[in-house]
């Protein structure tokens, strides 16, 4: 009854009447055309604008609609779009992981030579100088700026041993050891927080502005900032620069991910997002190889940054995303790319069964809406998607690195030499299984259920170290116990093997489940927000490590709690598997939870019924748009299937 007193009230509820014989236009009609001027003429009544008709239902069902009408993935042209999106992955791996060879602390001594050309020094604490019985070096100890003992840092000429496969980094370039140490987290800082202000800004840019321009301008910009990393003079231009280097990688990956997002039918989504992982991890056990071909830093990032110029041809080749131009209703354009892409697809304008290019002619004359991130504050469901994915990224990620640091810390007393490579390969190695255990369990349990899985895990993981291994070292100290600290490193490092492969698997399907549920026209938005926190989480590694690690244990124990919340949180989440994308606000709010379980026969799916959905979504302003654009069959989402 609302809606039909707002139609009624803005003319829409039924036929303007008739114009009356002396020829004037009441005030709720159209008035016919006349000269110019004569709009304004004395006695007139001027005509008020008709009401803003909703757009085509048939429009905004893209997945249902839209991308069957262009082949979906069986068209060609679509096939290699996924295929650009995934070449740059391999590039975005190179520079994420970059900072493990560039900024590695490597093993240092003072070198103070006689007039005979003999010298003689002594070793300086470094982070490879572990104990052990067969271990050559005292135990690291990071110095502090208040230096600690103060004859260990009084030299002239340092010399360095660099684990990484280089011959120098920017560690031994600028002598960052000792009471310059600290300038090494920030070094570290810096592309972290420019990836975390990039996902931020870009995404946002990329809901105003579209997908394809973010991506071109934070191609050139990489370019730029990346190569003149390669030419600083002090670590402060090279810290500066790096976070622009990481505010441009930041629009790189979200651009890429989004479009690749919106690219896919529903049954290919995940699979597809998968394979750029698996891209981007490649690039990850590449990187030593390619620092041991470049041996200087210099080189290297000038290595990693150079292959982003095949990106350039992008302008040409890659088009704007569709999806997004249909959701914002600039229907000019989205005409113009269709039929550029039945015309690459060989396509017969036939197949056009349900008509979309006929509606798609109605509508040309529409003006384009654009939608901010803002406007989620306004919704009942959305809100609290999006809160819960970055609360889950902020928390896997977190996390992830406690159980790196406890994992890494147990092989410290381990009397083996220590090896860069052993321990880069570990953790490279878990990611890569985190991954391959992704696709089974999300295919079988769904976002929702395989989300759950992988922090329930995470949260078990985190809490036996906490407990069980507090346990186990008491009863070490008993003599007749039986225990002893080996039982706790094996327990230690088992633990901390699971929380990696499981916290890495929750923050990644986090982001995947952020593009899922969030619709098109906020998706830059919203996948910023989740990308963002999981920067916030990885940026606690270099805090931990400026205070020397201080406050180690309640990082831990915090970010646990946090493991608790989550599970419960998960639980209000709808799933997204097989479901079409949401394209605008109101479809993002008939997003609904249901249970995890099946339902039983004559059971009622939904929490709320679809009239009582339309009341509880609180979009006012949109409910008869949102009564036009829901099919007569829906899920038990409120979102049609394919």
């Amino acid at each position: 009854m609302a809606i039909d007193r707002r139609r009624e009230a803005g003319g829409g509820g039924r036929p303007p009447p008739p114009p009356e014989e002396n020829g004037s236009v009441p005030a709720g009609a159209a008035a016919p055309p006349g000269p110019p001027g004569a709009a304004g003429a004395a006695g007139e009544i001027q005509a008020l604008p008709p009401p803003a008709a909703a757009c085509s239902p048939l429009l905004l069902d893209y997945d249902g609609s839209v991308l069957p009408f262009l082949g979906g993935l069986g068209g060609g042209y679509q096939r290699t779009l996924v295929l650009l999106t995934w070449i740059p992955a391999l590039f975005i791996g190179f520079s994420k992981f970059s900072d493990s060879f560039l900024l590695d602390q490597p093993d240092f001594w003072c070198r103070e030579a006689d007039g005979q050309g003999n010298w003689s020094g002594y070793l300086a604490p470094g982070p490879g100088n572990r104990s052990g019985n067969d271990s050559l070096f005292p135990p690291p100890v990071l110095p502090t700026p208040a230096g600690g003992n103060a004859s260990e840092c009084e030299c002239h000429e340092w010399h360095y041993r660099i684990r990484a496969g280089l011959v120098q980094n920017v560690v031994s370039k600028w002598d960052l050891v000792c009471d310059s140490a600290w300038k090494v987290h920030i070094a570290k800082f810096s592309l972290l927080v420019g990836l975390i202000f990039g996902h931020l800004i870009t995404g946002c840019i990329a809901d105003w502005v579209g997908r394809r321009p973010v991506l071109l301008f934070s191609v050139i910009f990489i370019l730029i900032f990346g190569l003149t990393v390669a030419l600083s003079v002090n670590v402060t231009m090279f810290s500066t620069l790096r976070f622009f280097e990481g505010f441009c990688l930041a629009g790189i990956v979200l651009s890429l991910y989004a479009l690749r997002i919106e690219l896919c039918p529903p049954g290919h989504r995940f699979m597809i997002t998968m394979v750029a992982s698996f891209i981007e991890m490649a690039g990850q056990f590449l990187m030593p190889g390619l620092a041991a071909l470049c041996r200087d830093w210099q080189v290297l990032q000038a290595v990693i940054i150079c292959p982003f110029l095949l990106m350039l041809l992008y302008w040409v080749i890659f088009p704007e995303s569709l999806r997004w131009l249909m959701a914002t209703q600039q229907f000019e354009a989205s005409k113009e790319l269709i039929l550029q892409l039945t015309h690459k697809n060989r396509m017969n304008t036939e197949s056009d069964i349900k008509g979309v290019v006929p509606e798609l002619e109605k509508e040309l004359t529409r003006r384009p809406k654009k939608v901010c991130i803002v406007k989620v504050v306004g919704t009942r469901n959305l809100w609290k998607n999006i809160v819960v994915l970055c609360v889950n990224s902020l928390t896997g990620y977190g996390i992830h690195h406690c159980f790196a640091k406890s994992m890494m810390g147990h092989e410290a007393k381990m009397t083996i030499t220590p090896n860069f490579y052993a321990d880069y390969y570990t953790m490279a190695g878990i990611a890569l299984a985190s991954c391959l255990a992704m696709c089974p369990v999300v295919g079988f349990l769904g976002r929702r259920g395989g989300l759950l899985l992988f922090m329930i895990l995470t949260a078990l993981a985190s809490l036996l170290q906490l407990g069980l291994l507090n346990l186990i070292g008491k009863y070490s100290q008993l003599p007749d116990s039986g225990m002893s600290d080996s039982i706790k490193d094996k327990f230690s490092t088992a633990f901390s093997i699971v929380g990696m492969f499981s916290s890495h698997a929750v923050g990644s399907l986090s982001v995947f489940f952020c593009a899922e549920v969030t619709p098109t026209v906020i998706r830059g938005g919203g996948l910023g927000l989740v990308l963002a926190s999981a920067g916030f989480g990885r940026l606690t590694a270099p805090i931990m490590e400026l205070h020397n690690q201080k406050g180690y244990f309640l990082h831990h124990v915090i970010f646990a709690c946090c493991t608790l919340i989550c599970i419960i949180c998960i639980l209000l989440l709808p799933e997204s598997k097989n479901q079409n994308l949401p394209e605008n606000i109101p479809d993002g709010e008939h997003y609904t939870r249901q249970p995890l379980l099946p339902h039983k026969k004559g059971e009622q799916p939904l929490l709320l019924t679809n009239s009582e959905l339309k009341d509880y979504s609180g979009l006012h302003d949109s409910a008869a748009a949102v009564s036009d654009g829901i099919s007569e069959n829906t899920t038990a989402n409120g979102m049609k299937s394919m």
